[in-house]
């Protein structure tokens, strides 16, 4: 009988779609009519109600499982955000939300010794334009153009450069005129994101050109300077001090910044201003230097230095080139740089209203941006006897009582060179006859110290090879001299080393690494390869002016913070000394107070004519130096002065290279600078200096209507009211 297919065996859906032992089975193929084609129903893939079990309550349990743990996860998430993110969360939120800026702190002021201002701030108007809005409305740059003048390429320039911060307004215009400000002010409407703010720059009461190069000045912040301060508040847009004082005590001077927290959109526009902090003004360097005497002395330099050029020398047969010069005052007694001037020199306002490139090159050109006091190194020439004639009296080599009969002409003894290297001549070719140590300083004969620089070389086995480097180096003429000034050079005193040390940096230039009599002759009358520093040859002859105590040379006395408070005050530093019991000391000082007072002396001449004080009242000592350059340049010029002679107060050095001799470039200066000392005597110092209380300036700013934003910035600003080293060619004396 035939079964319906509901009648058929049950058995799993699997089992009845794949029986291949059927397929393969051919009992059962043979039962089957090839032609009938059997059919595959839903019937035969889908189960019937009644052979599947019925369980909803699982299905109920996965479901709610699965939903219990997305709660889960969920839970977890908001904890982690809430809980263990907090602080990161809002950080970010208020990084979308909040940029901060930047409110630069005024600078310190720097004073002179009695609180007279050198450097102070004054406030300017300056016309800013927002980034946003000049990206938003075009139209506004040319509107602005119109008005300031300012071309609207230097505006672009001023909108794109990146050292400023982007979420602040970009300069347009600086010291902008009053109507234009005003103009702005009255049409707010016309100058969307345009802001008139108040900024302190740096001001100048004498002008700029006083001490010019040992204040320095302040520019823009490089990278290279950013990288070399890390972690110390210094943005793209910073300014920082590039030289002299400014730079030497930049953390001082800086003060500490402002910020102020900015709300921002999405779009990065700024909505308004969320919390400012204001920025405290920089601290105040209070100076050694005399404002009156370094005025002074500046154009003593200048005015000598450009007469100098118009001199014809009757020697030489020519003017001399006079490149450059420098001219210090010390107190041989602590160390305190009274004046420092160098020559050419340069107006400290040209880095406050803008330097052209033109003018910047042409100053670069002349040197001007050097300090030649600190940078420049010359032969020291006669000046160097100080040094011989010490190591003289200290190893009693030779009695300064000895005369030696100086004929104008020295032949070494025993040389077998032939003329070459064997004959040294005077500058006086007449010579200057029997003469000691005193009366050699006083006519500052070359003879009597070529005669110490053979004794030293022929006696190197008892008094050493470098006996007079080595009293050269106690005087400090081989170091630094620790001034607190950037970028000093050191000088170098010639000797075997020292040659081969300059012939293995420049082997054309200095061709001769032996060292001969000769050699050490040159170098006892500061000829050579000898080179030093004014500043350095000013500290050599206070040391000596005070009895043999070296001192640093110090600028500043002391840091003030902008109520008044001492917050810093520099002390004498003791760099070293050098044995000068009177035994020592007495025979060189009578020959430098020879130098000005005696007849004979080699600056008789020059001080008797300028000085307008009695010199025997007020007795000086000096020496002159006149150091010879390469053939066809003219001798540098040197003359160092201290006094009074007993109790010196004042060691003035003056050196102008290529100035001729020492006595008639050099020494009218030094002359020129004692007339001002003793009729304005150095006060004592003033640790408080007068300094006007620091104000806050708010800057105004037009509100932005533009495409339904708006763009507001408020800034405050706080104010106090108000290098290239030369190294000149050096030969052999004539």
């Amino acid at each position: 009988m035939k079964r319906s297919w509901r009648e058929r065996p049950t058995g799993s859906l699997f089992s009845r779609l794949w029986r291949p032992w059927e397929t393969l089975n051919p009992l059962r193929r043979r039962g089957r009519s090839i032609n009938v084609r059997r059919t595959v129903g839903i019937r035969d893939l889908v189960a019937s109600p009644d052979e599947i079990e019925v369980r909803p309550e699982r299905r109920w349990r996965i479901i709610g499982g699965f939903f219990v743990l997305l709660l889960l996860l969920l839970i977890y998430r908001l904890f982690t955000l809430q809980i263990l993110d907090y602080r990161t969360a809002v950080a970010t939120v208020d990084a979308n939300s909040l940029r901060v800026s930047t409110i630069p702190a005024a600078r310190g002021l720097i004073v002179d010794r009695y609180g007279r201002p050198l450097v102070t701030n004054a406030m300017t108007t300056e016309i800013q334009l927002s980034r946003a809005e000049a990206t938003l409305d075009p139209a506004i740059k040319g509107t602005l153009s119109v008005l300031t003048g300012v071309s609207i390429s230097a505006i672009n320039a001023a909108l794109n450069n990146v050292q400023y911060n982007p979420y602040q307004p970009a300069p347009i215009m600086m010291n902008a005129p009053s109507d234009v400000v005003q103009f702005i002010k009255l049409h707010p409407s016309e100058f969307p994101g345009v802001t008139i703010l108040s900024v302190a720059r740096r001001s100048y009461p004498n002008g700029g050109t006083v001490g010019s190069q040992v204040l320095g000045y302040v520019g823009p912040i490089t990278g290279a300077e950013i990288a070399a301060h890390p972690n110390q508040g210094y943005q793209t847009d910073s300014q920082i001090g590039k030289t002299g004082i400014e730079a030497f005590y930049e953390q001082y001077l800086r003060g500490h910044d402002g910020t102020q927290t900015l709300e921002v959109n999405a779009f990065g526009n700024i909505l308004g201003v969320a919390k400012t902090t204001p920025p405290t003004s920089g601290d105040t360097v209070v100076l050694n230097i005399d404002e009156g005497l370094q005025r002074a002395l500046d154009g003593y330099l200048a005015q000598q230095v450009l007469l100098d050029r118009k001199t014809f020398d009757p020697v030489s047969h020519r003017y001399p080139q006079a490149v450059n010069g420098a001219a210090v005052v010390l107190d041989p007694n602590t160390g305190a740089v009274l004046a420092m001037s160098s020559f050419p020199s340069y107006n400290l306002n040209s880095f406050v209203n803008g330097l052209s490139q033109k003018t910047f090159n042409s100053l670069m050109k002349v040197g001007a941006f050097n300090n030649y006091a600190i940078q420049g190194l010359y032969t020291p020439g006669s000046t160097f006897k100080l040094v011989t004639a010490t190591a003289m009296m200290q190893t009693g080599i030779l009695s300064p009582n000895t005369l030696v009969n100086d004929t104008g002409i020295y032949v070494v003894p025993g040389c077998l060179q032939g003329g070459h290297g064997c004959v040294f001549h005077d500058a006086e070719t007449y010579g200057n006859g029997l003469v000691n140590l005193p009366l050699a300083i006083t006519v500052s004969s070359d003879y009597y110290f070529y005669n110490l620089g053979y004794l030293f070389w022929i006696h190197q086995n008892k008094y050493g090879q470098t006996a007079i480097q080595n009293v050269g180096h106690q005087y400090g003429l081989d170091q630094y001299t620790n001034v607190d000034l950037p970028n000093e050079v050191v000088g170098r005193i010639d000797s075997p080393a020292v040659r081969k040390q300059l012939h293995a940096l420049a082997p054309k230039a200095f061709p001769t690494v032996a060292w001969y009599t000769g050699d050490n002759i040159e170098m006892a009358f500061g000829q050579g390869a000898t080179a030093i520093t004014p500043l350095a040859l000013a500290d050599a002859y206070a040391t000596f002016a005070n009895g043999g105590t070296r001192y640093a040379p110090e600028v500043a006395a002391a840091i003030v913070n902008p109520s008044g408070k001492l917050i810093e005050r520099y002390q004498p530093r003791v760099l070293g000394h050098v044995y000068l019991p009177p035994s020592v000391r007495g025979p060189i000082l009578q020959g430098f107070y020879g130098a000005i007072n005696n007849p004979r002396g080699t600056a008789y001449y020059p001080f008797h004519k300028i000085a307008n004080f009695s010199l025997s009242q007020y007795p000086l000592g000096g020496k002159t130096g006149t150091a010879s350059n390469a053939p066809g340049m003219e001798p540098n010029s040197l003359f160092v002065g201290f006094g009074p002679i007993n109790h010196p107060k004042y060691v003035v050095v003056c050196v102008i290279g290529e100035g001729g001799y020492g006595a008639n470039a050099a020494a009218p200066v030094v002359a020129e600078a004692f007339n001002y000392l003793v009729a304005h005597p150095i006060r004592p110092l003033s640790l408080k200096p007068k300094l006007t209380l620091p104000t806050t300036t708010t800057s105004t700013t037009s509100t932005v209507a533009h495409a339904g934003s708006t763009t507001t910035s408020t800034t405050s600003t706080v104010a106090h009211a108000g290098s290239t080293t030369t190294s000149p060619s050096v030969t052999k004396a004539g």
